[in-house]
């Protein structure tokens, strides 16, 4: 702020410069220009001179009077010219005692001995000083015109470097912390009458940034404890479902042959604990994908391995296939399992309908197109469902379990496998169409 005081004080004195340049150079000088009688006076004066030393005139040249004046001898030549426009001795075609009459200029004779000898002319017409007066007025016009502008285009470039620049680097600022930039300080200049200010924005970008990285990291940390999890979910859930099958097994040879309670009783802890598997394979494989460390290794295989993973997860024995055209895939096989186990999976939550899967080879690709004869998907929802955590509006708060990671880990391994998942309705139920690239 104290250079903002300095920048006024500057200009005030420049105002008050040009006021007193115009002041100067308009001043009335002797001040004989607004007395008519100080005009007499001076012609009486010239006439008295002039009469006391007729034929010697070089005295004049010393005398300084407020008017212009010409003296003339009785045959109008020219005896003395004030402003030596016309050469002494030649004869005064322009002026004379007539013509001053005429043009009501100011004349007197000139007596020697009570005789006339010649006569002064008053050679202005009055109005000189004011024209010098208004061309003194213009000059001091311009310049303090100038002075003015010299003063609004300092004042002009200390409001731009001051104010407005410092508003537009604020805003512009403001526009990249928006954007999510946090790391770009904003400059400041210690001339900056809004230092304090833009320093506390600063300020506020630091501790922004700072508890974004802080977000980041909890974040990352979380991903890691959920993938940490998953991995340690695993064996217990496959220690279960190995030991369900081994009791299964046991109380088949042991039954002879005849239906136990039991059995049923075990293989739904057996079908729970393949649906947790799949579950904790989803959510490890978004914790993967989310960290960056879902890797995909994909190698040449043939065609006919895909049918064997159908038939892997197809438990309730409702898919039906068609012949597959013998090619070579280029797959990782265990993602590839997943994305099937996933698809089929959803069939059965969703549609329990029979399945069918047809494989066709197009371009670069293997369709593998898998459908089913539920009630389908809402059109406006095909393209969400393979977000990530999306559920259907319809099954979001029903009774089905899901927790909207089965289609996107799916969508995720195909495009990592360099295939494409494709959902669509048809007119009899969904379909999932599965591009897989040919080696």
């Amino acid at each position: 702020m104290k250079n903002y005081y300095r920048l006024i004080v500057f200009l005030a004195l420049l105002f008050l410069l040009g006021i007193g340049f115009i002041f100067y150079i308009t001043r009335e000088g002797n001040g004989k220009e607004f007395n008519k009688e100080a005009v007499s006076l001076d012609l009486n004066d010239i006439t008295k001179r002039a009469s006391d030393n007729w034929g010697n005139f070089g005295s004049f040249d010393d005398l300084k009077y407020s008017i212009d004046y010409i003296i003339l001898d009785n045959n109008n030549r020219v005896m003395y010219d004030s402003q030596h426009q016309m050469a002494v001795n030649d004869i005064s075609e322009k002026l004379n005692v007539a013509e001053a009459i005429n043009s009501k200029q100011s004349y007197m004779y000139v007596l020697k001995d009570d005789q006339i000898v010649g006569s002064v002319i008053r050679t202005d017409d009055g109005n000189e000083w004011y024209r010098r007066l208004r061309i003194r007025f213009l000059l001091g016009a311009f310049i303090f015109c100038c002075i003015f502008l010299a003063g609004a285009v300092l004042y002009g470039r200390y409001i731009n470097r001051n104010i407005i620049v410092p508003f537009d680097n604020m805003k512009d600022f403001a526009s990249s912390v928006a954007m999510g930039n946090l790391n770009e300080p904003l400059l400041m200049d210690k001339e900056n009458m809004f230092g304090s200010f833009t320093e506390s924005f600063d300020i506020m970008r630091e501790e922004l940034s700072q508890s974004k990285k802080r977000e980041i990291e909890l974040q990352r940390r979380e991903k890691e404890l959920i993938a940490s999890l998953s991995h340690d979910l695993k064996t217990p859930i496959t220690g279960i479902k190995l030991t369900s099958e081994l009791l299964k097994a046991k109380i088949s040879k042991n039954s002879d042959g005849q239906e136990d309670d039991t059995i049923q009783k075990l293989d739904n802890i057996y079908n729970k604990a393949d649906q947790i598997d799949v579950l904790v394979n989803d959510l490890f494989a978004a914790a993967l994908d989310d960290l960056g460390e879902f890797k995909v290794n994909t190698q040449d295989e043939e065609s006919k391995i895909l049918k064997d993973i159908v038939v892997k997860y197809d438990d309730k024995e409702l898919v039906s296939q068609s012949d597959i055209p013998d090619v070579v895939i280029n797959i990782d096989q265990n993602r590839m399992s997943q994305v099937i186990g996933n698809i089929i999976s959803n069939s059965y939550k969703y549609a329990g309908t029979k399945i069918d899967i047809k494989y066709e080879v197009i371009d670069d690709y293997l369709e593998m197109c898998i459908a089913d004869y539920g009630p389908g998907v809402p059109e406006d929802e095909i393209s969400l469902i393979t977000n990530k955590f999306y559920r259907g509006k319809q099954w979001a708060k029903g009774e089905k379990d899901g927790n909207g990671l089965g289609l996107y880990i799916s969508r995720i391994l195909m495009e990592k496998m360099n295939g494409e998942l494709l959902p669509e309705n048809s007119s009899d139920g969904f379909i999932v169409r599965l591009l897989i690239p040919l080696s």
